[in-house]
């Protein structure tokens, strides 16, 4: 029987980045229960809007229910006030869902990213509801790695091409170095249109370039 704090997804990478007409959520599909892989394709992006995603890294349970909570409040708020949820919104709600449960906190650090109508916008929220917008952003056990190549890679602007291309290449380092990240690469792309998903042979053939140097 493993111990109370090893029931828990210890190890993820999940990232962010702001593009100039999208943006790219991208994570690796292991999952943990202290030594053991628990999954090789978990689900790490969640669609809670028809343009708002977020991408979670922490202990299964509490990842899922937070995405059902904010599930049921987007649409009801939208039901009543029958108005754009922004997704600085979503970030609000995030943040006090989290920290409403500050004094036994949910195991949950999470990107909040979407497209409104004042454009496309990346948030991250850590266990205790602390909210940072950003150009970029990855959690979970991976992140160092992926960041060593976000930093060098990410620029200003970048076409939806090359933020994919960068997406893949800084999952990728953080499979290859951090113990708690694995499976496959997922890739998924928000647009102004609405939410869409790389396909496998679309990923693979960008990590195989990503892989070569190419």
């Amino acid at each position: 029987m493993y111990p109370r704090s090893e029931m828990k997804e210890t190890g993820t990478t999940t990232l962010g980045i702001v593009c100039r007409d999208c943006l790219v959520l991208a994570t690796e599909s292991k999952s943990t229960m202290g030594y053991l892989v628990a999954s090789k394709t978990a689900q790490k992006i969640y669609e809670i809007d028809d343009k708002i995603a977020i991408t979670t890294a922490g202990g299964v349970g509490d990842t899922q229910s937070i995405v059902r909570m904010m599930k049921a409040e987007i649409a009801l708020y939208k039901t009543t006030r029958r108005s754009e949820f922004t997704v600085r919104a979503a970030a609000a709600l995030l943040s006090n869902i989290l920290q409403s449960s500050r004094y036994y906190p949910l195991m949950a650090m999470l990107l909040v990213g979407g497209h409104d109508s004042s454009g496309f916008h990346l948030y991250s929220v850590d266990p205790l509801g602390g909210s940072e917008p950003d150009n970029y952003s990855s959690t979970g056990s991976g992140s160092p790695f992926a960041y060593g190549v976000l930093e060098n890679e990410y620029r200003e602007n970048m076409s939806r091409d090359d933020a994919v291309r960068a997406a893949i290449k800084a999952v990728h380092a953080a499979r290859e170095r951090d113990i708690g990240s694995g499976g496959e690469i997922v890739v998924a792309i928000i647009t102004k249109d609405g939410i869409g998903h790389l396909s496998r042979s679309e990923i693979d053939n960008i990590y195989k370039s990503v892989r070569s140097g190419n």
